[in-house]
C-alpha cells in the first residue's frame, strides 16, 4: 500500500474529553484508581480520555469529594491543589495505629480521660490558625525518589521536616465516651490523621481516625459530586452531562477579551500590547493583586528570617523574584483570556503597562 493510500485510510482523530468531574470517592480505592476508572468510563471508540488527574489525594480509607480533571482541564488543576479543603472525621480515642487510621495496626493504648463540651472547645481552639505539622511516615511524600510509606513498611523511620499549614476552622463534638466528631477546614498539605493524633494527645490520650470524608475543595462541594457507581450506571452521554467546563478549577474573575487576530497570536506564544483594552476595573484588579503579592512577599521574608531560614517559602517565590527586579507597573498578574464570543481560551499574565504574556492556552 502506498503512503498516500495509508494517509487516505487513516482513522479520524478521536474527540478529546475535556472538563472537570466531581466524584464522590468510595472507601477502599486509591485516588489514582478512581482516576483510572473515570478515564475508562469516558473512553469510547470516538473519545480519548487518556489525559486525566485529580486535584488532591484522598487515602484509601477516606471517602468524599475528589475533583478529576480531564484533557485540557488538567492544565489548571493546580488551582484546586492549592485550595482550602474541608473534612468531617471520626476520632477513636484510646489507641494509636502505625498509619494514624483504621487501616493500620494498633501500636499503643492509653486510658481515656473524661471530657465535656467546654473542654473540647478549648482543645479545638488550640489548633486554630497558622502552625507547623510533621507529615506522617505513611504518606506519598518522597525522599530520594522513594515514597515515605515504602520506608515505613520496611520499618525505616525518615526525618521529616515540619510543614507550614493553616487551620481555618475547627469543631470538636462528642459522639460517645470514646469517639469524637471532627469538622475542619484547612490549607493544602494538612494531614487530618496527624491532626487527629495531636488532638488526642491534647486530651491526654491517644487516638486515630476511623472515618474521613472530604466535603469541600475550594468552591466545589460534595453536594455537586456523583458517586462512582452512579457514574458507571449512566450511558456515555449521561456521564458527559456531569462534566464541568474546562476552566471550572480556575478561581480568577478578571478576564480580557481578545480579537480574533490577538487570539491567533497568543496561540503562537506571542506577547501583545493591550494597554488600550485595560478597563478601569481591570487596572484596579491588577493594582490590588500586585499590592497583595508585595505584602505576601514581605511576610514571607519576615517569617523566613524569624525562623532561621527553615520556613517553607515556596509560595510566592516567583512573584518575590519578580517584585525585586520589576517596577510595580511591570509586574504581571494572571487573568482569564476569552475570545470575542466570550469563550475561554486560556490564561495570560498582564501588567499595568499593557504587556500581555500568554501562559496556559487550551487546544479544543
Amino acid at each position: 500500500m502506498s503512503i498516500a493510500a495509508t494517509k487516505t485510510n487513516k482513522m479520524p482523530d478521536k474527540i478529546k474529553v475535556n472538563g472537570v468531574i466531581l466524584v464522590d470517592k468510595p472507601q477502599g480505592m486509591t485516588s489514582q484508581q478512581v482516576v483510572s476508572k473515570v478515564k475508562y468510563l469516558f473512553k469510547s471508540p470516538n473519545h480519548d480520555s487518556k489525559k486525566a488527574g485529580h486535584t488532591g489525594t484522598l487515602d484509601p480509607m477516606a471517602t468524599g469529594l475528589l475533583p478529576i480533571c480531564l484533557g485540557e482541564a488538567t492544565k489548571f488543576s493546580h488551582y484546586q491543589l492549592d485550595a482550602d479543603k474541608s473534612y468531617q472525621a471520626t476520632i477513636l480515642l484510646g489507641s494509636q495505629t502505625d498509619t494514624g487510621d483504621a487501616d493500620g495496626h494498633v501500636v499503643a493504648q492509653e486510658d481515656i480521660p473524661s471530657f465535656d463540651a467546654a473542654g473540647l472547645e478549648e482543645v479545638a481552639q488550640q489548633f486554630l490558625g497558622a502552625q507547623q505539622q510533621i507529615p506522617p511516615m505513611y504518606s506519598a511524600l518522597k525522599k530520594d525518589g522513594k515514597k515515605l510509606y515504602e520506608y515505613a513498611r520496611a520499618g525505616i523511620e525518615i526525618d521529616r521536616p515540619p510543614r507550614d499549614i493553616v487551620i481555618k476552622a475547627i469543631d470538636l463534638t462528642e459522639i460517645d465516651a470514646k469517639q469524637l466528631q471532627l469538622t475542619v477546614t484547612c490549607s493544602k498539605g494538612t494531614y487530618v490523621r496527624v491532626l487527629a493524633e495531636d488532638i488526642a494527645k491534647a486530651l491526654g490520650t491517644l487516638g486515630h481516625l476511623t472515618a474521613l470524608r472530604r466535603v469541600q475543595v475550594g468552591d466545589f462541594h460534595i453536594d455537586a459530586a456523583i458517586a462512582l457507581a452512579d457514574l458507571e450506571s449512566l450511558a456515555l452521554d449521561g456521564r458527559q452531562a456531569h462534566l464541568l467546563p474546562v476552566d471550572a478549577c480556575i478561581n480568577l474573575e478578571a478576564e480580557l477579551a481578545l480579537t480574533a487576530e490577538q487570539c491567533a497570536r497568543v496561540q503562537m506564544g506571542q506577547r501583545l500590547n493591550v494597554i488600550e483594552q485595560l478597563t478601569d476595573d481591570l487596572r484596579n484588579y491588577i493594582s490590588a493583586t500586585v499590592e497583595q503579592q508585595h505584602s505576601h512577599d514581605e511576610n514571607s521574608v519576615t517569617q523566613k528570617n524569624g525562623d532561621d531560614g527553615k520556613g517553607d517559602d515556596r509560595q510566592g517565590g516567583d512573584s518575590q523574584g519578580n517584585s525585586e527586579a520589576l517596577l510595580p507597573y511591570e509586574i504581571p498578574v494572571d487573568i482569564r483570556l476569552v475570545n470575542e464570543q466570550g469563550q475561554f481560551i486560556g490564561l495570560g499574565a498582564v501588567s499595568l503597562n499593557g504587556r500581555l504574556q500568554p501562559k496556559k492556552l487550551i487546544q479544543l
